[in-house]
């Protein structure tokens, strides 16, 4: 029997060189995208942080979390969102 839905946890790093109100509406963008295809349970946002090791000349990103519920097939097209997204530096889809 396939699953109806799941609960998932995704993290990502927004590259900061467009400002904090450019990661902001990215921000939203997301979580729009996350509602329209699921429920969003939780939304942690981390903030401006260090990075461990630079990516892509840049040594701080903007960390967000979120917790949301979704049919099994969205994480994968969120997934292919984020990697076509310009600020998105790093981002990574677990099964909670």
């Amino acid at each position: 029997m396939a699953k109806l839905s799941a609960k998932y946890e995704v993290m990502v790093v927004f590259n900061m060189k467009d400002g904090e109100d450019a990661v902001k509406s990215l921000v939203e963008k997301f979580k729009k995208l996350i509602e329209k295809n699921g429920t969003i349970e939780e939304v942690n946002e981390w903030g401006k942080r260090k990075l461990a090791y630079e990516i892509d000349d840049q040594t701080e990103g903007y960390y967000v979390l979120i917790t949301f519920e979704s049919k099994p097939d969205f994480p994968a097209e969120l997934d292919r969102v984020f990697n076509i997204t310009e600020n998105v530096m790093r981002s990574m889809i677990i099964v909670k």
